[in-house]
């Protein structure tokens, strides 16, 4: 996405969703799933614009879900495998799930001895498994590691017992966060080492998300050699379950310039915010890039911008441009398809920014928002 220029009819702030880098991600990831026999599913929690799931349902296996609203989801606009995974389930949930999940991880024995009767006697069957923790941290933010001491996701391998719990088919591991293959290499080598026995009972292994698949610098055969690995010596179907990699640079958050002034360092108030629009700026936390800004001292005119909220710490990061910033001048943030809708809120009232697809001739809404859906909240 590079031609900007006819984005400025756009009412800011919006994201646009770029359909040429998301099939490029999607053909991509297609060709993993040849290579390897693996199957993929989006992870809903990371990018869920359900106006795309027919073009991703024609690349990828199907979906996943963190819960029952995104299996809907993903059962009504993806019509293809669903799986999902929660910490825990309650009942009622749990009745709608059995209608339309493909495969249902648990995130302990416990919760899978609770569900075990609506499971065998349910009409569709739904083949199962569940989560464990092979206590091998490959990150170094405890927010994101699932593998943490103390951690609450996943049974490890001393609570986990001799034998696959009667009427469980997989196993299912979750611990990285926007990683290489080496990552996962190397998680993969302690979660055979310790589930090993397990693994010839099982019939499928899900080794999650966190997979940085369609980055520039990923090493794709390494992963494909550590699929077919599992796949081979122990006869299992092995699915991965990207979110990031399905949306990665496939999507920009258009901002305007509302005012600019000087308190020790000149800072500029956009019609956007992190807390609101990009809450990862402040929970990651990352910087995120602009199109033809630098670094704080890269260019001749600094800035630190910030969002229109109260928070004091609304504040997106510094830059530097060319040119000084003047009202109304427009901000392009770049990677914003993933984690940045799915997460967005209307904290003081902020609007949601409306939802469009740039097919790479034209740009066309998707999705637009009003006072209602900051009403309908409360």
């Amino acid at each position: 996405m590079n031609d900007f220029e006819q984005f400025e009819s756009v009412e800011t702030p919006a994201y646009i969703i770029d359909k040429v880098q998301l099939e490029r991600n999607l053909q991509l990831l297609q060709q993993v799933e040849r290579a390897s026999g693996a199957k993929i599913l989006l992870a809903q929690k990371c990018y869920s614009v359900y106006q795309t799931y027919p073009l991703i349902g024609k690349y990828i296996s199907g979906c996943t879900a963190s819960g029952l609203y995104e299996a809907r989801l993903g059962h009504e606009e993806m019509k293809k495998e669903n799986h999902v995974f929660s910490p825990a389930y309650t009942d009622k949930e749990f009745d709608e799930l059995l209608k339309i999940c493909d495969h249902i991880s648990f995130n302990s024995v416990r919760q899978w001895e609770r569900f075990r009767g609506k499971v065998l006697s349910s009409r569709k069957k739904p083949s199962c498994g569940i989560r464990v923790n092979p206590e091998h941290s490959t990150q170094k933010k405890s927010i994101y590691d699932p593998c943490a001491p103390f951690s609450r996701l996943g049974v490890t391998r001393s609570a986990f017992g001799s034998s696959l719990p009667e009427g469980i088919e997989g196993l299912h591991f979750h611990t990285l966060c926007e990683q290489n293959a080496d990552a996962l290499a190397s998680t993969a080598k302690v979660f055979e080492e310790k589930f090993k026995d397990l693994l010839p009972k099982a019939k499928w292994l899900n080794m999650g998300g966190g997979h940085h698949i369609t980055r520039s610098d990923y090493d794709v055969d390494l992963l494909v050699k550590t699929v077919r690995h599992f796949a081979n010596t122990y006869d299992l179907q092995v699915y991965l379950e990207p979110g990031e990699a399905v949306a990665l640079n496939a999507g920009t958050l258009a901002a305007t310039v509302l005012d600019v002034f000087t308190n020790g360092i000149n800072i500029a108030i956009l019609d956007t915010s992190a807390a609101c629009h990009m809450p990862d700026v402040l929970e990651m936390p990352y910087r995120p890039n602009i199109v033809n800004a630098g670094q704080p001292q890269e260019k001749p005119y600094a800035y630190r911008l910030g969002g229109k909220t109260c928070l004091a710490g609304d504040i997106i990061g510094d830059y530097s441009f060319d040119a000084p910033l003047k009202v109304g001048d427009r901000l392009y943030f770049e990677d914003m398809a993933i984690y940045s809708m799915v997460k967005n809120n209307t904290f003081n009232g902020m609007p949601l920014p409306g939802i469009y697809l740039w097919d790479g001739m034209g740009v066309d809404p998707l999705k637009m928002f009003g006072y209602s859906e900051f009403k309908n909240r409360l």
